[in-house]
């Protein structure tokens, strides 16, 4: 790709990661303010380190090698770097390894949080399928089904990534319905800096999967992940310190970042059976649901605005 194509990319995966982790950064901001000065500067220094060089630097290249386990060290960093076109070959030919274990995550994530998750409605369908949470389980097992289904008529390991997304949802699910329960327990002072760290690191990590599966279906040049996502994990840490108060205030940002990683997910599941997409169809859905609820969230400050001078106008009353 050219230099503009890249620019889209990596512009989108920012975004993306952005969003998709501002759960994570109001979590990070509510315990951090429980914490010294002295430990804040250390979260957010080594958690910077850990969170854009260690997950998100790492677990792009873990992803790849598990699509291609036979892949050597070195025939895994002559691809990334060097962009090697034996190589390359090789792992186009098991993209749709990485794209269907990536899309059952990805729709499956989009589907727990519609169906099960508390949130700010946007739109009334959101409330009405809350109300119907129990059909998760349903809907999900149907969708795995014809999932692994399909993937047998094409090829049996893309059946085993199927499962393989599957697990790593309810895996990560756990860490984060965990971490929604423990988050009052770290809010006690009383409890250690040190641990509160280790777990918000923790967290992290797991929040941090969401972005880097959703970056493989802009792109698989692990190199524009790496920059795109590590863009994103330092705007999410400035928001951390000192916007997210802010970013708080934009209440349908985090179903903007939701019906995004539903859409990305159908185009990865889509893209594994041959369809083919082109590049800026990804960051473009990203874009337009993200403006769409930013736009919701807007009008929704300004409505708010607006109503304490109509209750200051009827509480005055008409003037004599």
């Amino acid at each position: 790709m050219n230099f503009g194509q890249n620019f889209i990319v990596i512009f989108g995966l920012m975004l993306f990661e952005i969003i998709s982790s501002v759960d994570n950064a109001v979590v990070n901001a509510h315990v951090l303010r429980t914490m010294p000065e002295k430990y804040r500067k250390i979260f957010l220094f080594w958690g910077i380190l850990f969170a854009v060089f260690i997950v998100r630097g790492v677990l792009p290249f873990i992803i790849v090698w598990i699509a291609n386990p036979s892949l050597s060290l070195g025939e895994l960093l002559s691809f990334v770097f060097k962009n090697a076109p034996e190589i390359s070959t090789y792992v186009e030919h098991s993209k749709p390894l990485l794209l269907l274990g990536g899309g059952v995550y990805l729709v499956m994530v989009f589907l727990s949080w519609l169906f099960l998750e508390e949130k700010k409605y946007a739109f009334f369908v959101e409330h009405f399928i809350h109300r119907r949470g129990f059909w998760f389980y349903a809907i999900s097992s149907l969708f795995l089904t014809v999932t692994i289904f399909l993937s047998l008529r094409h090829n049996p390991l893309l059946a085993f990534s199927a499962s393989i997304g599957a697990s790593a949802f309810f895996i990560t699910d756990g860490f984060k319905k965990n971490a929604e329960e423990k988050e009052k327990k770290l809010l006690d002072p009383a409890l250690s800096a040190w641990s509160k760290i280790l777990y918000l690191e923790i967290l992290d990590a797991s929040f941090s999967i969401d972005g880097v599966i959703g970056a493989f279906a802009f792109t698989i040049a692990i190199p524009l992940i790496l920059i795109g996502n590590g863009l994103g994990a330092f705007v999410v840490r400035e928001f951390t310190v000192r916007g997210i108060n802010l970013i708080s205030k934009f209440a349908y940002l985090k179903n903007g970042a939701m019906y995004s990683i539903g859409m990305l997910g159908i185009l990865m599941v889509l893209e594994s059976f041959g369809r083919e997409y082109p590049f800026w169809l990804a960051p473009l859905n990203t874009f337009l649901l993200l403006g769409i609820f930013f736009y919701l969230s807007w009008r929704e400050i300004e409505k708010a605005k607006r109503l304490p001078e109509n209750s200051a106008s009827t509480t005055a009353g008409p003037s004599v």
